[in-house]
């Protein structure tokens, strides 16, 4: 009923940057929901990434990217940005956008109804 849809993936050498867009459609049109960003590496567990709250005026970040990452949302273009800079080869991953109802678990994946199909990111060395 909500889709999410991620783009801006690709390779990039380290040191580079990269901006990651999640356009929301469906119900999220009508609803408010906090946002977050998560990624995948081969045969390794989901991690979260970053989250920001439905007005924008929260953002959270895991310790690996803090300073590097910068979230943000656009909601007058239900549009959701994840601005990767210096980036290392450690971050290489597929990224995946998500939305929840509430922000109680916004670290966990449990805290989110809806999902991106997910971007690759390859960063080399």
């Amino acid at each position: 009923q909500v889709q999410l849809v991620e783009s801006g993936g690709g390779l990039v050498q380290a040191g580079g940057s990269l901006r990651l867009s999640c356009a929301a459609s469906g119900r999220f049109l009508n609803d408010v929901y906090f946002m977050g960003w998560f990624r995948q590496a081969p045969e390794a567990e989901r991690e979260f990434v970053a989250a920001i709250s439905a007005s924008g005026g929260r953002t959270y970040y895991t310790d690996s990217v803090t300073g590097r990452f910068t979230i943000s949302r656009d909601n007058a273009k239900n549009t959701m940005y994840l601005q990767m800079n210096s980036l290392k080869p450690e971050d290489t991953a597929v990224y995946y956008c998500a939305a929840g109802s509430n922000s109680n678990s916004y670290a966990s994946t449990r805290g989110y109804d809806y999902w991106g199909q997910g971007t690759q990111v390859t960063v080399s060395s």
